[in-house]
């Protein structure tokens, strides 16, 4: 019988190749299998297997840190939330430059958050309370007269809207959007701004969708197609009604459209039809006036508050009752120069442009003329 001296087997083949040496025997008989402790690695045995193993494991214990490591905690994450809410609801009735330093300073730790390493549900919550950060600041810039830098926040806000996946926040955004285009004359803008926030306000159904509604009305009501804009007022009643109110509600002030700012927004798009809309602009800015006059509400704005004090001049203006339009006027002209925001004073001028439009003006007309012009000339800006 001749000897065969190659190897019998695949395994034994491939052993040989691994500079081992078995001997027939070893190779049939059933293995000495010794217990290993939990603490056994692969990197303990010298074979091309075992090194695989502990290169694999390693790498997947990197992973687990990484994925399991946060620099949020939820403490971190509560604290952020509560930074925000503050500054939504005070954001509407304190001087902007009081708040301005500690807005910038919320929106840059919402940024360093995200910037580092959290769990996924963490990196959402994020996202939002930074687009939210960033809606103020797109706030801010606009009242301080600075509508290119306003937009940058705002499509900030939106892209941490779309990372968010939130729909009100989205909604919420194309809001500012409509609002900033709105004030600096862009009205078609604002008209396509509040279309593109309308499917996320239907999916979402919060108050965003009332607040693109009643922007829609006022960007038509300036384009002088004023039977649009009482249809889209109607509208904005009807989405009222359909309201469930999201999380962003859930932060009031800023974050919310509540019934004061829409009467407020449906009287700010009837004065633009002047002496064939006043009553109707009348009845809406005194509802408005009526809805914020609860001095402690914590909803209280008062740039929407001043706004519709606005549309009411106008109403009275077109009527020639200048008593009356000083009347409603005098508590806007009070304020102090940190609160004549950009949105107040072009309410404000838009008195002024219905001043300019009565025949024969009087002494009175003229004595308030020249009070909107003092008005106007200290404003709250940035400098030049």
């Amino acid at each position: 019988m001749v000897e065969q001296t190659g190897p019998r087997t695949r395994l034994e083949q491939v052993l040989r190749q691994r500079h081992l040496t078995l001997t027939a025997a070893e190779l049939s008989s059933p293995p000495a299998v010794a217990p290993l402790a939990m603490g056994t690695r692969g990197c303990e045995r010298s074979d091309w297997e075992g090194q695989v193993i502990a290169t694999s494991a390693d790498r997947a214990r990197k992973f687990l840190i990484r994925i399991e490591a946060s620099n949020v905690g939820d403490e971190t994450l509560d604290q952020l939330l509560d930074d925000v809410r503050r500054l939504v609801v005070a954001y509407q009735q304190q001087p902007l430059a009081d708040l301005l330093p500690e807005l910038v300073a919320v929106q840059d730790r919402a940024f360093g958050f995200l910037e580092g390493r959290q769990l996924p549900k963490q990196t959402r919550d994020l996202y939002l309370l930074a687009g939210v950060a960033c809606g103020l600041m797109a706030r801010a810039s606009h009242d301080l007269g600075a509508p290119h830098d306003a937009m940058t926040q705002a499509r900030t806000a939106y892209a941490c809207a779309d990372n968010a996946g939130h729909d009100g926040l989205r909604a919420w955004t194309r809001g500012l959007q409509g609002l900033i285009t709105y004030r600096s004359g862009r009205l078609d803008d604002s008209l396509r701004y509040a279309h593109l926030g309308s499917e996320a306000a239907t999916r979402s159904r919060g108050t965003a969708g009332v607040w693109l509604t009643s922007s829609e009305a006022r960007s038509l009501a300036a384009l002088g197609r004023l039977d649009e804009a009482g249809l889209a007022v109607a509208r904005a009643d009807e989405a009222r009604e359909r309201v469930q109110p999201d999380d962003l509600d859930g932060l009031g002030g800023v974050c919310t459209f509540g019934r004061p700012r829409q009467l407020y927004y449906a009287a700010d798009a009837y004065a633009w039809g002047l002496d064939r809309e006043a009553g109707t602009t009348e009845r809406f800015a005194v509802e408005a006036l009526e809805a914020y006059g609860d001095t402690l509400d914590p909803e209280r704005a008062f740039g929407a508050e001043s706004g519709a004090r606005c549309a009411l001049a106008i109403a009275r203006v077109s009527r020639k009752e200048i008593d009356g339009a000083l009347e409603a006027l005098a508590p806007v002209l009070a304020l102090p120069p940190q609160k004549r925001i950009y949105g107040v004073v072009t309410s404000v001028e838009h008195v002024r442009t219905a001043l300019r439009a009565v025949t024969d003006p009087g002494r009175q007309v003229i004595e308030l003329q020249g009070a909107i012009d003092t008005f106007t000339a200290e404003r709250l800006a940035l400098p030049q």
